[in-house]
């Protein structure tokens, strides 16, 4: 196929998903850094036997389970391995549980989702509590996270390194709903030395005042930035400097890389050069544009650089098959950000109401959800709209 010819077959395996447009503040996931939070119990389960056909539950667990309904086929079903354990501590965890205000429903539900929750001791249950006190309200707001995410909360490791980096992002600044937020949803960040993560901003910030941004604002770009995306602490010193030098060597000046950064909230950092240097040469071959050309258009839809080849090509070969042509798309590349499937739905919607996609320009179809409702909803109402004729006479009854 013809996109295909021009990829001369890069396949590459970081897979991305955009979730919103650059336009609303993008947001994007990725495979290969956000963690698989179902995979945090590796460390417990691999201090634990595994052999589930040789051995027995452990009736009295089962008797404890049963005890504060607990639904044991759940726990079958999701890590049987852990009634398999001579010890467990579920009366002692149910009682912290409900110390800081669990009822017996809620108790139920977390060690159904955590089952090896049970198999932590009272203390290191104790010293986690400690720590996301830290950062809580009250116990109120602590076990309404603990419901909410189990896995991060009764994942009990690097617990020395978890609160010195609660105490380093609190003296950043950071507002502690933030790094409750950090800590259930990208609780690794918490388990490298707060070394680590110090080098990693000290290296941000330096970059930013190299590139021509303020001491001024420097504060608040960094915090901005965290927020955003806290997986850049995931990253090494040497990555974010390699990145920032590809944008330099590829004609981007220092205010083009700074706005390049806002909008893709850090996440180039998680790229690399060769993926990015492959999905611009695709870009450059596609749009027959130069050096200069491909540049503005980066900068005006940066789903250019971050997609891996593939992903283009599929993208691209969506549109085509839709009758979308190559000057539209290079007119309005920000429709690449969207899924094949999304763009199919959203033609036959505007074709439903008589728009003709293929005659006209691609922003139509382009930001979220709820972007494509209000610009769906604009051109119905116009079409629905009836022609006023001002010179009708009017038929009014006595």
């Amino acid at each position: 196929m013809m996109l295909r010819g021009v990829a001369h077959g890069a396949k590459e395996t970081f897979t991305l998903l955009l979730t919103r447009s650059p336009s609303s503040n993008t947001a994007l996931k990725f495979s290969s850094a956000w963690p698989d939070v179902a995979n945090r119990s590796f460390l417990i389960h691999s201090n634990y036997t595994t052999d589930t056909k040789s051995r027995e539950e452990n009736k009295k667990t089962l008797e404890n389970l049963y005890s504060l309904s607990v639904d044991i086929t759940k726990i079958r079903r999701l890590k049987e391995w852990v009634l398999l354990q001579d010890v467990a501590y579920v009366k002692e965890i149910a009682g912290i549980l409900q110390e800081m205000g669990a009822d017996e429903t809620t108790v139920a539900s977390i060690i159904e989702r955590c089952p090896e929750a049970i198999l932590h001791t009272p203390a290191e249950i104790n010293a986690q509590r400690a720590l996301w006190q830290l950062v809580c309200q009250n116990e109120k707001q602590l076990i309404k996270l603990i419901e909410q995410f189990p896995e991060s909360f009764f994942t009990t490791e690097h617990q020395q390194n978890q609160k010195a980096n609660i105490l380093f992002f609190q003296e950043l600044g950071l507002k502690n709903n933030i790094i409750t937020r950090f800590l259930t949803s990208a609780p690794n960040i918490f388990y490298n030395p707060v070394e680590k993560n110090k080098n990693v901003i000290e290296t941000l910030q330096r970059n930013y005042l190299n590139l021509g941004g303020s001491e001024a604002n420097m504060k608040i770009w960094i915090l901005k930035l965290l927020s955003q995306n806290p997986f850049i602490l995931l990253n090494t010193s040497t990555a974010i400097q390699e990145n920032l030098e590809f944008l330099q060597k590829n004609y981007f000046t220092d205010q083009e890389v700074l706005q390049l950064l806002s909008k893709l909230k850090g996440f180039i950092f998680q790229l690399n050069s060769t993926t990015m240097q492959k999905s611009m040469l695709f870009s450059k071959n596609i749009f027959k544009c130069s050096d200069q050309e491909l540049k503005q258009l980066v900068l005006k839809c940066p789903a250019l650089l971050y997609y891996p080849v593939t992903v283009l090509e599929e993208r691209l070969e969506g549109l085509l098959k839709e009758g979308i042509s190559i000057a539209q798309i290079r007119e309005t590349p920000m429709v690449l950000e969207l899924t094949t499937q999304i763009v199919q739905y959203r033609i036959k919607k505007l074709s439903a109401l008589g728009y003709d996609i293929k005659s006209g320009n691609l922003e139509s179809l382009n930001g979220t959800k709820k972007d494509f409702e209000v610009t769906y909803g604009k051109i119905q109402s116009k079409k629905e709209r009836p022609i006023f004729n001002p010179v009708a006479p009017l038929h009014i009854e006595d």
